[in-house]
Protein backbone atom coordinates (compact mmCIF):
# COMPACT_ATOMS: atom_id res chain seq x y z
CA UNK A 1 0.00 0.00 0.00
CA UNK A 2 1.20 3.74 -1.39
CA UNK A 3 1.43 5.80 1.83
CA UNK A 4 -1.07 8.54 1.81
CA UNK A 5 -2.33 11.51 4.27
CA UNK A 6 -5.25 11.27 6.42
CA UNK A 7 -7.51 13.74 8.33
CA UNK A 8 -10.83 13.48 9.78
CA UNK A 9 -13.85 16.14 9.10
CA UNK A 10 -15.66 17.63 11.90
CA UNK A 11 -18.39 18.82 9.63
CA UNK A 12 -20.12 18.85 5.87
CA UNK A 13 -18.56 21.88 4.66
CA UNK A 14 -14.95 21.20 5.77
CA UNK A 15 -15.13 17.93 4.41
CA UNK A 16 -16.33 19.04 1.05
CA UNK A 17 -13.76 21.57 1.10
CA UNK A 18 -10.96 19.43 1.79
CA UNK A 19 -11.49 17.30 -1.07
CA UNK A 20 -12.68 19.41 -3.30
CA UNK A 21 -9.50 21.60 -3.01
CA UNK A 22 -7.46 18.02 -3.91
CA UNK A 23 -7.57 16.03 -6.92
CA UNK A 24 -6.27 13.38 -5.21
CA UNK A 25 -7.85 13.24 -2.34
CA UNK A 26 -11.36 10.92 -1.68
CA UNK A 27 -13.93 10.18 1.65
CA UNK A 28 -13.62 7.34 3.27
CA UNK A 29 -16.79 6.30 5.56
CA UNK A 30 -17.00 2.33 6.75
CA UNK A 31 -13.91 2.01 4.13
CA UNK A 32 -15.11 -1.87 3.68
CA UNK A 33 -14.44 -1.22 -0.01
CA UNK A 34 -12.22 1.70 -0.43
CA UNK A 35 -9.59 -0.24 2.16
CA UNK A 36 -9.62 -3.15 -0.04
CA UNK A 37 -8.82 -0.95 -2.91
CA UNK A 38 -6.10 0.78 -1.45
CA UNK A 39 -4.36 -2.52 -0.70
CA UNK A 40 -4.49 -3.53 -4.31
CA UNK A 41 -2.95 -0.36 -5.80
CA UNK A 42 -6.29 0.24 -7.55
CA UNK A 43 -7.20 3.53 -6.01
CA UNK A 44 -4.22 5.73 -4.98
CA UNK A 45 -5.14 8.98 -3.20
CA UNK A 46 -2.34 11.06 -1.56
CA UNK A 47 -5.00 11.46 0.75
CA UNK A 48 -7.92 10.55 2.70
CA UNK A 49 -10.67 12.59 4.10
CA UNK A 50 -12.65 10.37 7.15
CA UNK A 51 -16.29 11.69 7.31
CA UNK A 52 -17.55 9.30 9.87
CA UNK A 53 -18.22 12.00 12.23
CA UNK A 54 -20.27 14.17 10.08
CA UNK A 55 -24.17 14.44 11.48
CA UNK A 56 -25.53 12.73 8.16
CA UNK A 57 -26.47 9.10 9.58
CA UNK A 58 -29.90 9.64 10.90
CA UNK A 59 -32.91 7.83 9.55
CA UNK A 60 -35.86 9.95 9.91
CA UNK A 61 -39.51 10.23 8.57
CA UNK A 62 -40.32 13.28 6.04
CA UNK A 63 -42.83 15.70 5.98
CA UNK A 64 -44.54 14.03 3.08
CA UNK A 65 -44.43 11.19 4.40
CA UNK A 66 -41.69 9.78 2.70
CA UNK A 67 -38.33 8.52 4.21
CA UNK A 68 -34.72 9.83 4.70
CA UNK A 69 -31.51 7.45 5.05
CA UNK A 70 -28.45 9.64 5.94
CA UNK A 71 -25.58 9.21 3.57
CA UNK A 72 -23.72 7.45 6.47
CA UNK A 73 -26.57 5.32 8.15
CA UNK A 74 -24.98 1.89 8.58
CA UNK A 75 -26.47 -0.54 6.72
CA UNK A 76 -27.41 -2.32 9.29
CA UNK A 77 -29.60 0.11 11.39
CA UNK A 78 -31.19 0.91 8.07
CA UNK A 79 -32.31 -2.71 7.61
CA UNK A 80 -33.48 -2.56 11.21
CA UNK A 81 -35.64 -0.18 11.15
CA UNK A 82 -38.92 0.00 11.39
CA UNK A 83 -40.48 2.17 9.40
CA UNK A 84 -38.22 0.67 6.45
CA UNK A 85 -39.03 -2.55 7.23
CA UNK A 86 -42.98 -2.42 6.86
CA UNK A 87 -42.83 0.27 4.63
CA UNK A 88 -40.46 -0.68 1.89
CA UNK A 89 -39.48 -4.45 3.06
CA UNK A 90 -37.31 -4.87 -0.13
CA UNK A 91 -35.32 -2.26 1.06
CA UNK A 92 -34.53 -4.10 4.15
CA UNK A 93 -34.06 -7.74 2.62
CA UNK A 94 -31.57 -6.41 0.27
CA UNK A 95 -29.41 -5.15 2.92
CA UNK A 96 -29.60 -8.06 5.02
CA UNK A 97 -28.68 -10.07 2.41
CA UNK A 98 -25.64 -8.19 1.38
CA UNK A 99 -21.91 -8.71 2.40
CA UNK A 100 -21.83 -10.39 6.24
CA UNK A 101 -22.87 -8.67 9.18
CA UNK A 102 -19.69 -7.49 10.22
CA UNK A 103 -19.27 -5.06 6.88
CA UNK A 104 -22.93 -4.70 7.36
CA UNK A 105 -22.13 -2.86 10.95
CA UNK A 106 -19.52 -0.55 9.19
CA UNK A 107 -20.35 -0.27 5.45
CA UNK A 108 -22.60 3.17 5.04
CA UNK A 109 -25.50 3.38 2.78
CA UNK A 110 -23.90 6.56 0.46
CA UNK A 111 -20.40 3.99 0.77
CA UNK A 112 -22.38 1.08 -0.65
CA UNK A 113 -23.68 3.12 -3.47
CA UNK A 114 -20.57 4.64 -4.29
CA UNK A 115 -18.37 0.91 -4.08
CA UNK A 116 -16.68 -0.11 -7.15
CA UNK A 117 -17.27 -3.23 -9.16
CA UNK A 118 -15.83 -6.25 -8.49
CA UNK A 119 -14.55 -7.72 -11.09
CA UNK A 120 -11.55 -9.25 -10.95
CA UNK A 121 -9.80 -7.77 -14.19
CA UNK A 122 -10.10 -4.36 -12.51
CA UNK A 123 -8.96 -5.57 -9.08
CA UNK A 124 -5.77 -6.85 -10.98
CA UNK A 125 -3.51 -4.15 -12.00
CA UNK A 126 -1.43 -6.60 -14.40
CA UNK A 127 -4.47 -7.49 -16.28
CA UNK A 128 -6.87 -4.82 -18.92
CA UNK A 129 -9.55 -2.84 -17.69
CA UNK A 130 -11.00 0.27 -19.18
CA UNK A 131 -12.41 1.34 -15.88
CA UNK A 132 -8.89 1.15 -14.16
CA UNK A 133 -6.91 2.39 -17.04
CA UNK A 134 -9.25 4.22 -19.68
CA UNK A 135 -8.05 2.88 -23.71
CA UNK A 136 -6.27 -0.35 -22.14
CA UNK A 137 -9.11 -2.76 -23.23
CA UNK A 138 -11.35 -5.04 -21.00
CA UNK A 139 -9.77 -8.74 -20.41
CA UNK A 140 -13.03 -10.03 -19.54
CA UNK A 141 -14.62 -9.66 -23.26
CA UNK A 142 -12.82 -13.07 -23.83
CA UNK A 143 -11.76 -14.05 -20.58
CA UNK A 144 -13.36 -15.48 -17.21
CA UNK A 145 -16.72 -13.88 -17.70
CA UNK A 146 -18.66 -15.84 -15.83
CA UNK A 147 -20.55 -13.61 -12.92
CA UNK A 148 -20.17 -10.67 -15.40
CA UNK A 149 -23.62 -8.62 -16.60
CA UNK A 150 -25.76 -9.25 -19.55
CA UNK A 151 -27.36 -6.25 -19.59
CA UNK A 152 -26.27 -2.69 -20.29
CA UNK A 153 -22.84 -3.59 -21.30
CA UNK A 154 -20.26 -2.60 -24.34
CA UNK A 155 -17.32 -3.65 -26.16
CA UNK A 156 -15.27 -1.84 -22.90
CA UNK A 157 -16.93 -3.23 -20.00
CA UNK A 158 -19.31 -6.14 -18.79
CA UNK A 159 -18.59 -5.77 -15.22
CA UNK A 160 -22.14 -6.42 -13.22
CA UNK A 161 -22.58 -3.63 -10.33
CA UNK A 162 -21.96 -4.90 -7.12
CA UNK A 163 -25.00 -3.57 -4.72
CA UNK A 164 -27.80 -5.52 -3.59
CA UNK A 165 -29.38 -2.68 -1.95
CA UNK A 166 -29.30 -0.25 -4.48
CA UNK A 167 -31.46 -2.53 -6.75
CA UNK A 168 -34.57 -1.92 -4.06
CA UNK A 169 -33.74 1.73 -4.40
CA UNK A 170 -33.86 2.14 -8.09
CA UNK A 171 -37.16 0.32 -8.25
CA UNK A 172 -38.26 2.62 -5.18
CA UNK A 173 -37.67 5.72 -7.62
CA UNK A 174 -35.42 6.80 -4.44
CA UNK A 175 -33.82 10.28 -5.00
CA UNK A 176 -29.88 10.59 -3.84
CA UNK A 177 -28.82 14.30 -1.97
CA UNK A 178 -25.66 15.59 -2.69
CA UNK A 179 -23.75 18.27 -1.11
CA UNK A 180 -20.47 19.48 -2.90
CA UNK A 181 -18.33 22.90 -3.68
CA UNK A 182 -21.52 24.36 -5.66
CA UNK A 183 -24.02 23.72 -2.83
CA UNK A 184 -26.57 20.98 -2.29
CA UNK A 185 -28.88 19.09 -5.50
CA UNK A 186 -30.14 16.07 -6.05
CA UNK A 187 -30.33 13.48 -8.26
CA UNK A 188 -32.48 10.92 -9.48
CA UNK A 189 -31.55 7.44 -8.40
CA UNK A 190 -31.74 5.88 -11.78
CA UNK A 191 -29.53 8.69 -13.57
CA UNK A 192 -26.66 8.26 -10.61
CA UNK A 193 -25.42 5.26 -12.67
CA UNK A 194 -23.74 5.00 -16.02
CA UNK A 195 -24.02 2.54 -18.55
CA UNK A 196 -20.47 2.38 -19.27
CA UNK A 197 -20.74 2.75 -22.95
CA UNK A 198 -17.17 4.13 -24.58
CA UNK A 199 -16.26 5.96 -20.79
CA UNK A 200 -16.77 3.02 -18.15
CA UNK A 201 -14.12 4.78 -16.03
CA UNK A 202 -16.70 7.58 -15.25
CA UNK A 203 -19.79 5.69 -13.04
CA UNK A 204 -21.60 8.29 -11.75
CA UNK A 205 -22.69 12.06 -12.77
CA UNK A 206 -21.00 13.82 -9.84
CA UNK A 207 -18.06 15.91 -9.11
CA UNK A 208 -14.93 15.68 -7.49
CA UNK A 209 -16.18 16.28 -4.04
CA UNK A 210 -19.56 16.06 -4.01
CA UNK A 211 -20.89 14.05 -0.81
CA UNK A 212 -24.26 11.75 -0.76
CA UNK A 213 -25.81 13.48 2.15
CA UNK A 214 -29.14 11.47 2.01
CA UNK A 215 -30.95 8.96 0.42
CA UNK A 216 -35.30 10.02 -0.12
CA UNK A 217 -37.51 7.76 -0.51
CA UNK A 218 -41.03 8.59 -1.83
CA UNK A 219 -43.77 7.74 -0.25
CA UNK A 220 -45.19 4.58 -2.24
CA UNK A 221 -48.05 2.02 -0.92
CA UNK A 222 -47.28 -0.56 -3.46
CA UNK A 223 -43.72 -0.68 -1.61
CA UNK A 224 -45.16 -2.29 1.66
CA UNK A 225 -45.86 -5.50 -1.11
CA UNK A 226 -42.45 -6.40 -1.52
CA UNK A 227 -39.77 -8.57 -1.66
CA UNK A 228 -36.22 -9.07 -2.83
CA UNK A 229 -34.98 -12.61 -3.81
CA UNK A 230 -31.24 -13.37 -4.95
CA UNK A 231 -29.89 -16.14 -6.13
CA UNK A 232 -25.91 -16.83 -5.65
CA UNK A 233 -23.37 -20.35 -5.47
CA UNK A 234 -23.66 -20.22 -1.66
CA UNK A 235 -26.47 -18.26 0.90
CA UNK A 236 -24.01 -16.14 2.69
CA UNK A 237 -21.25 -13.22 1.64
CA UNK A 238 -21.62 -14.07 -1.82
CA UNK A 239 -22.18 -11.75 -4.77
CA UNK A 240 -25.40 -11.84 -6.49
CA UNK A 241 -25.71 -14.38 -10.43
CA UNK A 242 -29.37 -12.72 -10.45
CA UNK A 243 -31.58 -10.69 -8.19
CA UNK A 244 -34.78 -9.06 -8.56
CA UNK A 245 -36.36 -6.42 -6.03
CA UNK A 246 -40.04 -6.15 -6.58
CA UNK A 247 -42.89 -4.89 -5.93
CA UNK A 248 -46.80 -4.94 -6.85
CA UNK A 249 -49.92 -4.01 -6.24
CA UNK A 250 -52.93 -5.82 -8.09
CA UNK A 251 -56.99 -5.25 -8.10
CA UNK A 252 -59.18 -8.17 -8.91
CA UNK A 253 -56.20 -10.45 -9.85
CA UNK A 254 -54.89 -7.58 -12.08
CA UNK A 255 -51.72 -5.66 -12.31
CA UNK A 256 -52.47 -2.09 -11.20
CA UNK A 257 -48.68 -1.28 -10.52
CA UNK A 258 -45.09 -3.17 -10.85
CA UNK A 259 -41.77 -1.99 -10.05
CA UNK A 260 -38.88 -3.87 -10.80
CA UNK A 261 -35.17 -4.13 -10.10
CA UNK A 262 -32.80 -6.26 -11.80
CA UNK A 263 -29.07 -7.09 -10.31
CA UNK A 264 -25.91 -9.20 -10.80
CA UNK A 265 -26.77 -9.18 -14.89
CA UNK A 266 -26.21 -5.48 -15.49
CA UNK A 267 -23.45 -2.66 -15.17
CA UNK A 268 -25.99 -0.88 -13.74
CA UNK A 269 -28.76 -1.63 -11.11
CA UNK A 270 -31.43 -2.26 -13.73
CA UNK A 271 -34.46 -0.87 -13.59
CA UNK A 272 -36.60 -3.22 -15.63
CA UNK A 273 -39.14 -0.66 -17.59
CA UNK A 274 -39.92 -3.02 -20.23
CA UNK A 275 -41.20 -5.87 -17.57
CA UNK A 276 -43.05 -3.27 -15.88
CA UNK A 277 -44.68 -1.80 -19.02
CA UNK A 278 -46.02 -5.24 -19.83
CA UNK A 279 -47.13 -6.54 -16.90
CA UNK A 280 -49.52 -3.48 -16.93
CA UNK A 281 -53.15 -4.43 -17.01
CA UNK A 282 -52.15 -8.19 -17.21
CA UNK A 283 -53.60 -10.71 -14.98
CA UNK A 284 -51.15 -11.63 -11.86
CA UNK A 285 -49.96 -14.80 -13.26
CA UNK A 286 -47.23 -16.56 -14.49
CA UNK A 287 -47.96 -16.59 -18.02
CA UNK A 288 -47.67 -12.38 -17.67
CA UNK A 289 -44.84 -13.33 -15.55
CA UNK A 290 -42.92 -15.02 -17.84
CA UNK A 291 -43.86 -12.77 -21.26
CA UNK A 292 -42.71 -9.77 -18.72
CA UNK A 293 -39.25 -11.51 -17.87
CA UNK A 294 -39.23 -12.32 -21.91
CA UNK A 295 -39.13 -8.90 -23.04
CA UNK A 296 -36.53 -7.00 -20.35
CA UNK A 297 -33.93 -9.68 -21.15
CA UNK A 298 -34.23 -9.96 -24.65
CA UNK A 299 -31.86 -7.37 -25.70
CA UNK A 300 -29.41 -9.29 -23.23
CA UNK A 301 -25.50 -9.95 -24.80
CA UNK A 302 -23.97 -13.25 -23.17
CA UNK A 303 -20.49 -13.52 -23.80
CA UNK A 304 -18.70 -17.30 -23.34
CA UNK A 305 -19.56 -18.25 -19.47
CA UNK A 306 -22.24 -16.01 -18.71
CA UNK A 307 -24.73 -17.21 -20.97
CA UNK A 308 -26.46 -18.80 -18.44
CA UNK A 309 -27.36 -15.54 -16.61
CA UNK A 310 -30.34 -14.92 -19.21
CA UNK A 311 -32.41 -17.58 -18.35
CA UNK A 312 -31.15 -17.38 -14.64
CA UNK A 313 -32.62 -13.64 -14.29
CA UNK A 314 -35.45 -14.67 -16.10
CA UNK A 315 -36.64 -16.95 -13.77
CA UNK A 316 -35.67 -15.08 -10.51
CA UNK A 317 -38.06 -12.15 -11.63
CA UNK A 318 -40.58 -14.75 -12.04
CA UNK A 319 -40.07 -16.34 -9.20
CA UNK A 320 -40.01 -12.80 -7.35
CA UNK A 321 -43.14 -11.71 -8.83
CA UNK A 322 -45.23 -14.98 -7.98
CA UNK A 323 -44.15 -14.56 -4.22
CA UNK A 324 -45.35 -10.91 -4.33
CA UNK A 325 -48.45 -11.67 -5.88
CA UNK A 326 -49.32 -14.72 -3.32
CA UNK A 327 -48.49 -11.71 -0.32
CA UNK A 328 -51.44 -9.41 -2.33
CA UNK A 329 -53.66 -12.02 -2.54
CA UNK A 330 -53.39 -12.78 1.06
CA UNK A 331 -51.78 -16.47 0.56
CA UNK A 332 -48.20 -17.90 0.18
CA UNK A 333 -46.19 -19.01 -2.57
Amino acid sequence: MRSFAYSRAADVESAVADVSADPTSEYLAGGTTEVDMLRLGVVRPRRVVDINDLPIAAIEELPDGGTRLGGLARMSDVAAHPVVRERYPMVTEALEKGASAQLRNMASMGGNLMQRVRCSYFRDGDRACNKREPGSGCAALDGVNRTHAVLGTSEHCIAAHPSDAAVALTALDAVIRLRGPEGERTVAFDDFFLLPGDAPEREHPIGHGELITAIDLPVLPVARTSHYLKVRDRESYEFALASAAVALGTEGGTVTEARIGLGGVATKPWRARRAEQALAGSEAGPEAFARAADAELADAVPRGMNGFKVELAKRTMVRALTEVAARTRGGTA
